[in-house]
């Protein structure tokens, strides 16, 4: 099997992988910013004996360049974060997750300047219908008004850090494999989030041992796992690609959150879902059509 298709198969099930987050920060009950600060941390531990195994037996010489590169990408990943996680504190849960999920517009923006990747315009149409099934996904929240200029703000700017986030990750990965990227970027991350957690007065410490049990599963399964395979792929395949791929995140979430804590799909939801599967797929046979001309 070629890196490509295996590169397709990780990034798959990375997005899978990711997709049980949201549960599992609801699970939690505190706040999100303190969720994925702890899904950082306990990842970033998880992943320090393979990082130093892998640079001590030589597989892995530290660029310089790539460690500044990886350094950055945990800051703009850390600030996407903090950004939704205050926006949806500040409106709701709809409006900072719809405008920021316009990463993939960002991303391909950016890519064509930065990258001089040109997207087909198959590309453009399936990225535009992904966008409009997420719009589904969360329409019903969207017509509560409260403080939802505040939401689309914050949301709009965490989009188009996470955005920068996916290109770094991209140039990166040019410099450093895939564990020396993913433990350098999630160390910067963990910095930043725990800088964040201090200017809002949250606490570090006082949750309870199912919280913590929770904070061990996201950092291991979902933070060394789910972003080590998607790291991978991210060495193999362009960020354009990459980055409208996870849309089926808030897909997969609704289907988990259905089956594991019981909450009801509705026809907005299931209409949604099946839209962003098919934005998705116009996507890839873009991506496909292209290579094969």
């Amino acid at each position: 099997m070629d890196n490509i298709k295996k590169s397709y198969i990780l990034l798959i099930i990375g997005a899978i992988l990711i997709a049980f987050s949201p549960v599992l920060i609801k699970a939690t009950e505190v706040k999100g910013t303190v969720s994925v600060f702890y899904r950082l941390f306990f990842g970033t531990l998880t992943l320090l004996i393979p990082f130093v195994l892998s640079v001590t037996k030589g597989k892995q010489k530290l660029h310089p360049k790539g460690i500044l590169i990886a350094f950055l990408a945990g800051f703009f990943l850390a600030t996407d974060m903090a950004l939704w996680a205050t926006g949806i504190m500040l409106s709701n849960a709809a409006m900072p997750t719809l405008v920021g999920n316009l990463a993939p517009l960002w991303v391909g923006i950016g890519a064509y300047f930065i990258f001089k990747e040109r997207q087909p315009s198959r590309f453009w149409f399936g990225l535009f219908v992904a966008l409009t099934g997420v719009t589904f996904l969360i329409i019903q929240d969207l017509l509560q008004p409260v403080g939802i200029y505040r939401g689309l703000i914050y949301g709009l700017f965490a989009g188009m850090f996470y955005a920068s986030f996916m290109l770094l990750v991209q140039l990166g990965r040019k410099h450093l494999n895939t564990i020396s990227f993913l433990f350098i970027s999630s160390l910067s991350t963990t910095i930043f989030l725990g800088i964040f957690m201090v200017i809002q007065g949250f606490e570090f410490t006082g949750y309870s041992e199912k919280t913590w049990i929770l904070f061990l599963i996201m950092g291991i399964v979902i933070q060394a796992g789910a972003w080590f395979l998607i790291n991978f792929a991210q060495g193999h395949l362009p960020a354009s690609l990459v980055s409208p791929t996870l849309l089926a995140q808030p897909v997969l979430a609704g289907v988990f959150a259905y089956f594991i804590i019981g909450e009801e799909l509705t026809l907005w939801q299931i209409v949604g879902g099946m839209i962003v599967i098919s934005g998705i797929y116009t996507i890839h046979f873009s991506k496909l059509r292209k290579s094969k001309s």
